[in-house]
């Protein structure tokens, strides 16, 4: 994908959530079943990097839990970091154990400021790959969650499976509608709207499993587990464990 475009499909997506900081974190006030399953799953007194973070709901599960010895979540909207620290600081002031959220964009900013917090036990990143534009950008990142792990380190995540739904397809929008034609963006990409709290746009892109297993090898994962999940048909995402390929 062309610089350009990618950076305008980033900005786009940062416009979008500091506008609809507070909609959207009304929207995620419960876990989804996908990701209910996978704490159950996690192992004890993990630390994790909650990357994407949002509103801080799966940082309070996971709180709660006392599954983890150490949390830090990251997201780059200043209004969803505020949703997260008010969620969080009435519980994590009667532990003791260490939970952080760091203002930080994973298209622009420095993983080295991460990579001397872990490493990491356990990366999360829920709905959020799926809004980094372009296969570059995507497998930097990815490179980037690896080398911030331990070499028996967990990657947990999952991406939107918008097409199967004719309700979510029908939100889909032409990319005129930003000023782009189609063949500027890649396959798989997509524009959608937004309908809560005023109308707005979203840049999405569709993964394939084999897109994800493509993405895995070269990043330094291996795939440990696949499963879909969420909306009234259970499909809505795929969510996968990959695991740190020490080879």
């Amino acid at each position: 994908m062309n610089p350009d475009t990618c950076n305008r499909l980033i900005e786009l997506n940062h416009q979008f959530y500091q506008t609809f900081a507070q909609p959207f974190a009304d929207t995620r006030q419960r876990l989804q079943p996908g990701v209910k399953h996978l704490l159950a799953e996690m192992p004890d007194q993990s630390r994790v990097l909650d990357i994407g973070c949002g509103n801080g709901e799966f940082g309070r599960s996971l709180l709660a839990s006392g599954r983890a010895s150490a949390y830090l979540g990251l997201d780059f909207s200043i209004g969803l970091l505020h949703s997260a620290a008010a969620g969080l600081s009435s519980e994590a002031t009667n532990s003791a154990k260490k939970f952080e959220l760091l203002h930080f964009d994973l298209a622009y900013d420095d993983w080295e400021l991460i990579r001397a917090r872990g490493p990491f036990d356990l990366a999360v990143a829920f709905a959020v790959l799926h809004h980094l534009p372009g296969e570059e950008l995507r497998l930097a990142t990815l490179r980037n969650i690896r080398s911030c792990l331990t070499s028996t380190g967990l990657f947990y995540h999952s991406e939107w499976q918008f097409l199967k739904s004719t309700r979510l397809r029908a939100r889909i929008q032409p990319w005129e509608a930003i000023g782009l034609s189609p063949d500027q963006v890649e396959e798989g990409d997509y524009l959608l709207d937004w309908r809560r709290g005023g109308r707005g746009l979203r840049y999405v892109h569709h993964f394939t499993p084999t897109e994800l297993a493509s993405l895995a090898e070269r990043s330094g994962f291996q795939i440990r587990q696949t499963f879909y999940s969420d909306g009234e048909t259970h499909d809505l995402s795929i969510y996968q464990v990959w695991e740190v390929c020490n080879q």
